[in-house]
């Protein structure tokens, strides 16, 4: 039996706040949790698990970090509430799990996996989702552990912006955020999942395209891995993540030049977007259009790759890829 080179990456937003306004020390701590999720990853794909439960894996840790608009530390909604979306799907049997709007479930992902594995319904919404979630012994919360200081002060800034009509001025860092991972397995297979709290102040009950398959997320076997993150009105009417693979399968071109295109789309509508993409082949691209995004990844040789804006650093060195 041959095996496939494994691949990881990820993607922590492309919100990344200025350099300016965050400490060393936050800095440091947001990287550490980078490659932690990397290491998380990492440690299904090395032992020869799936590409499913390896960006499970990497999802929940950035889900579980404060620095990241996915799970704990997630974006507020302009009723002063967290309203979180999650999707996963396997490259191999295109099967996929999404939920949108849950306001307790502590991990969405692993809901979504959950959903995925179940196999019909693939989308559940808002309090079905929770009490799906509940019904199969998923850890619940309060909305309030999603909460910390610094999102509280991303909503009592964009609730000043529309009082004196600056929203269109307001920083990425100040509207958005995702988290993402896509992964190649040892048995060639693919796939990708989107953890999100949304924009800070978006309406009540507003979706973006993270929990859409084929926008914010999208793997399909023998083509591509995609996960998504920006402004995901245009994510959705690009269908961005299905357009990139249809762009290697169809027009032959190679997964950087896809992706590029994609972002190409995205940046004439002068809104912030990235991505982090996994080929067939293991080849791994990052690109974005903001002042920076968080993002990570590990070479075949073990290194682990991250980064918040132009510089990437090693953090670190794991077991090589067999």
């Amino acid at each position: 039996m041959t095996t496939s080179p494994i691949a990881l990456a990820i993607h922590g937003g492309c919100g990344t706040l200025p350099k300016a306004e965050m400490t060393e020390t936050e800095w440091t701590e947001a990287k550490a949790d980078l490659a932690a999720s990397l290491r998380a990853g990492w440690a299904v794909l090395s032992k020869g698990g799936s590409a499913v439960d390896a960006v499970e894996a990497a999802v929940l840790v950035m889900e579980n970090s404060p620095h990241f608009n996915a799970g704990h530390g997630a974006a507020f909604n302009a009723d002063g509430e967290h309203e979180l979306d999650a999707s996963i799907m396997d490259g191999e049997t295109l099967a996929a799990g999404a939920l949108c709007g849950v306001k307790r479930i502590r991990n969405p992902i692993g809901a979504a996996k959950v959903l995925m594995r179940r196999g019909d319904p693939l989308f559940l919404a808002g309090t079905a989702a929770d009490s799906f979630a509940e019904s199969e012994g998923l850890d619940m919360v309060e909305n309030e552990y999603f909460s910390t200081e610094r999102r509280r002060k991303n909503l009592s800034s964009m609730k000043i912006r529309e009082l004196v009509g600056t929203m269109s001025e307001a920083s990425e860092a100040e509207k958005h955020g995702t988290v993402g991972a896509v992964a190649l397995d040892a048995q060639g297979h693919l796939a990708a999942a989107t953890s999100t709290g949304g924009y800070t102040n978006k309406p009540a009950g507003r979706v973006g395209d993270s929990p859409i398959i084929g926008a914010g997320t999208y793997a399909r076997d023998g083509r591509c891995a995609v996960s998504g993150t920006g402004k995901g009105e245009y994510f959705i009417r690009y269908c961005v993540g299905h357009e990139i693979a249809s762009l290697m399968a169809y027009a032959g071109l190679s997964l950087e030049e896809a992706t590029a295109r994609a972002i190409a789309e995205l940046t004439k509508h002068r809104i912030g977007a990235g991505l982090v993409a996994i080929g067939a082949d293991g080849s791994i691209v990052a690109p974005y259009n903001s002042a920076g995004m968080y993002r990570g990844w590990v070479t075949p040789d073990g290194f682990i790759h991250v980064a918040t804006h132009g510089d990437v650093e090693v953090a670190g060195q794991l077991e090589a890829a067999a």
